[in-house]
Order: structure tokens, then C-alpha cells, then sequence
């Protein structure tokens, strides 16, 4: 080989040892950033006329495990859908409240019952039934406020939904924009494995709202689809629409006056079951609002009615007539049971039991429709209020079985059900969790590894010192031909 071989080939070599050098510093540097792939310098043997000529940059490659990135937001999605179920039954659980808990709903019920016990025992003692009218007060306030808090929690999964969906066109948008760089990118011969980096980062930060499915395209460029099928982005991203509602009340369904999502367009099934974007955040917000919701306010209003149709019989009280209102009223009126939808909202003690409203208190003794005091003596109405509220009936609404029992027992079933689905929720939580980490931490062993990198960067010095070398000894051999 020529002397004049011999130096192109060394400044080939230095020139790759150079880029070689430069790509293991970034992993370095790089061993800790989020969503940064490993960049390994592809080199192969020049050729000129069939011989020999140095080294050839052929490129750099971005080395990543697809599949696990791809477990890894699947993951990440499950566990965006199961987190926002358990923090749906946790908040319901606690509106309710467990038994343990200061003025909970079982609570209060027990206190009515004895309050009216004490009250049958010296039924002469106002004290004892403003006692009596108090806890039913509390119950109706606590149904309400339990009422409210569904609506609150439906509000809240709207307003969820439309920051999921804008984070989600963003993100999508984002995804679109980049294959657009990195196709140009790879079209001038350049680097894009940066742009690649966030890509990956983007699409990570999406990943909890929908389950994502990455499928590589041509010139590095990446499409989106759903696991269901959906398409997010291919060539062109998807617009998602959705009109946040600022008031919601216990009538408002998605058929009616809440909005659903569209794609392109096009309406999307948002139910838990069908929906082809289930598995995220996103579609667990839709379940909440339109399922979970709507079927918590259900067996809210259906112990209501059951409390209500309790003391609403004549034969609880016989001095009612058919059309009168109980103890417990719908807004101050009978129960009709054409209208139970929000009845627990609604719920009221008889004005005509309450002295700030112009009643007497003596009616819970006497009668709500006695006109004249009776005998004050008299415990008979009292102790028929304390049996008609343990008596055993049947729950003839909200989904419960059709098991006849007390108002007790029957609260004490509505609690037992969401603390059972909210143990199952938050166990789907710790797996989801345990899933995550585990990928994320075989991600990170696939990623950068530093002792693997520095052992590089000591055949890097070693290359460059055989290439210098080489340079050194062209030049001792130029300056001998020039000595002669």
C-alpha cells in the first residue's frame, strides 16, 4: 500500500474513531434521560476499485427493545383505567362511610333507631324527640350531600376527559410533526435518532390515556393505532372532539344532554365493554360518568325511597291518608314512585314536624295528621316509627337483590358492595404498578450500560492511538523521501 493509502486510511479511521467517541459520550451523558435510545455507530470496510480504503460511516443506529416499550405503555394505560376506578369507589365509600367513622350513614340510621326508643320510653320528653327529628335530619342531609358528591365525581371525570382528549390531540399532533422531521431528516442522510428520542418521549406521555400500539412506517416514521383498532395517527393524526358540560344534575346522560367523543367525525362507543379505546384513563373518566355514576345514584335514591315508603305507609301512621307525605318527603311532598331519579337529593323532613317551619313537634308522638294533641303518654306512633325502620322489606329499585331487609342491613349492603369493588380496584392498582415497574426496569437494563460504554471508550482511545500512530509513520517515511 501506498504511503499515500496508507494516510487516507488513517484519517478514515480517526475520522470514524472521532464520531465513535462522540456517540459514546451522548450514552453517557444520556444514561439517565427519559425516553433516550442507544446509539451505536454502524462502520463497514471502504472498497476503491476492489481494494481496500479505510473506513466507511454507514450510519448510526438507535438501539431499543420495542417490545418491552410497547408492554411497558399497555401497562402504563391499565393502570391509568384502574387508578381512576379505585379513586371513584374510595370517594363513594367515603361519602357513604364506614361504620367506624364518625357520622356515617350506617351510624346515623343506628342513632335514629335508638332516638326513637329513648323518645317511646319518655315519649312526654320534648328534648328526646327534637332528638328524634334531628337524626332523621341528619340522615336526609347526609344522603343529600352523598348525592352531591356523585355529581361532583361525574363533573370531575368530564372535565378529565376533556383534559385527557386535548393532552391526546397535542400529543398526536406532536407524533405527526415528527415523523415529518425525522423522514426529512433521514432523506438529507442525516442523524434523526434525537428527533426519535421525542418521539418516544411524546408518545410515553400519552400513553395512560389510551393503550397505544406503535407499528414502524417507512423513513423511520411511526404509526399509532389503539389496541382496539383505532386509528391515531398514520401519515395523519387523528382529531378527537369532546364538549366539556359545566353543570351536571342526576338526569344527564350521554344520550342526552352530556357529550360523547368523536373521532374524525365520527361518533366512538365510550362504553367500559365496547369501547375500542378502552384500557386508559380516558374511557375509565367515560365509565365513571356515564356508568359507575349513574348507577351509584341509582342505589342512593333507591335506599331513599326505601327510607321514604317506610314511614310513608299508613300502617307506620295510621292518621296519614293515601296521598299524605311521611316523616321523610320528596322536597316537602309525597313520594311518587314515577319520580325516584334524585330523590336522595331531594330528600326533606315533614314541615309538619319541624317547629322552625311552623310544625309541631308532638306529631312524631301523635301523628302526623292529628290535628289535636294527644296523650302525651302515649308511645304507641314512636315505637311503630322504630319498627317500621328495621322491619324487613324489600328493595324494590337500584339493582339491589330482592332479599327483604332492614334499613340498617340494607345501607350496611350498599357500603359492604363499594368497599368490595374498591379493594378489587385498588388490587388491579398494585399489579398495575408491580406490571409497570417491571417493564420500566427492563427497559432501563436494555438501555445505556455505562461499564459496557467505558470499556468502548478505551477501544476508542486505542483506535485512535493505532490511526495516529500510522499518520506518525507516514510522516517519518515523507520526511526520509524528502531527506534523500
Amino acid at each position: 500500500m501506498s504511503i499515500t493509502g496508507s494516510i487516507a486510511n488513517a484519517l478514515s479511521g480517526l475520522n470514524a474513531t472521532s464520531r465513535r467517541a462522540e456517540i459514546v459520550s451522548s450514552n453517557i451523558a444520556n444514561a439517565n434521560t427519559e425516553g433516550y435510545g442507544v446509539r451505536q455507530l454502524d462502520v463497514s470496510a471502504a472498497t476503491v476499485a476492489g481494494g481496500g480504503s479505510g473506513v466507511r460511516i454507514d450510519g448510526v443506529t438507535r438501539l431499543i427493545d420495542n417490545g418491552i416499550i410497547q408492554d411497558r405503555r399497555l401497562a402504563d394505560a391499565s393502570l391509568g383505567d384502574s387508578t381512576t376506578r379505585a379513586s371513584f369507589y374510595a370517594r363513594i365509600e367515603h361519602a357513604i362511610g364506614t361504620p367506624e367513622a364518625p357520622g356515617s350513614l350506617t351510624g346515623r340510621i343506628a342513632n335514629l333507631e335508638a332516638s326513637l326508643i329513648s323518645a317511646a320510653s319518655r315519649p312526654d320528653s320534648e328534648p328526646r324527640l327534637q332528638d328524634v327529628l334531628n337524626e332523621a335530619r341528619g340522615i336526609t342531609t347526609h344522603l343529600k350531600t352523598a348525592s352531591d358528591e356523585v355529581q361532583t365525581l361525574r363533573r370531575e371525570a368530564d372535565q378529565a376527559i376533556a383534559s385527557d382528549v386535548k393532552r391526546l390531540n397535542q400529543g398526536l399532533q406532536q407524533v405527526r410533526e415528527i415523523n415529518i422531521s425525522i423522514a426529512a431528516t433521514q432523506a438529507r442522510g442525516l442523524d434523526g435518532a434525537a428527533l426519535q428520542d421525542q418521539q418516544q418521549r411524546i408518545i410515553d406521555s400519552i400513553s395512560s390515556i389510551v393503550p397505544i400500539r406503535q407499528v414502524p412506517r417507512d423513513n423511520g416514521t411511526v404509526a399509532l393505532f389503539t389496541t382496539g383498532g383505532t386509528i391515531l395517527v398514520d401519515g395523519k393524526a387523528a382529531e378527537i372532539e369532546f364538549t366539556p358540560t359545566g353543570i351536571i344534575t342526576p338526569d344527564m346522560t350521554v344520550s342526552g344532554l352530556l357529550s360523547g367523543l368523536t373521532i374524525n367525525g365520527n361518533p366512538v362507543d365510550t362504553s367500559s365493554s365496547n369501547s375500542s379505546m378502552r384500557g386508559g384513563s380516558l374511557i375509565a373518566n367515560f365509565e365513571v360518568r356515564d356508568e359507575l355514576a349513574i348507577e351509584t345514584q341509582s342505589q342512593l335514591d333507591a335506599v331513599a325511597r326505601n327510607l321514604v315508603e317506610r314511614f310513608q305507609s299508613p300502617t307506620t301512621d295510621p292518621t296519614l291518608g293515601p296521598l299524605d307525605a311521611g316523616l321523610f318527603t320528596d322536597t316537602g311532598v309525597a313520594f311518587d314512585p314515577l319520580n325516584e331519579e334524585g330523590l336522595s337529593a331531594r330528600l326533606e323532613i315533614n314541615a309538619l314536624t319541624d317547629p322552625q317551619n311552623g310544625g309541631e313537634i308532638r306529631r312524631l308522638r301523635d301523628g302526623l295528621g292529628a290535628i289535636i294533641p294527644g296523650n302525651v303518654g302515649n308511645a304507641t306512633q314512636l315505637q311503630r316509627l322504630a319498627t317500621a325502620l328495621q322491619d324487613p322489606q324489600t328493595v324494590v329499585s337500584g339493582g339491589f337483590s330482592p332479599t327483604a331487609r332492614g334499613m340498617t342491613t340494607l345501607v350496611s349492603d350498599l357500603l359492604s358492595s363499594y368497599g368490595t369493588a374498591r379493594q378489587a380496584a385498588e388490587a388491579d392498582v398494585a399489579y398495575g404498578n408491580v406490571q409497570y415497574e417491571t417493564f420500566k426496569t427492563l427497559e432501563l437494563q436494555a438501555g445505556v450500560d455505562t461499564d459496557r460504554e467505558m470499556q468502548e471508550l478505551l477501544l476508542v482511545e486505542q483506535a485512535y492511538a493505532a490511526n495516529a500512530r500510522v499518520l506518525q509513520t507516514a510522516d517519518e517515511l515523507i520526511q526520509m523521501l524528502i531527506g534523500l
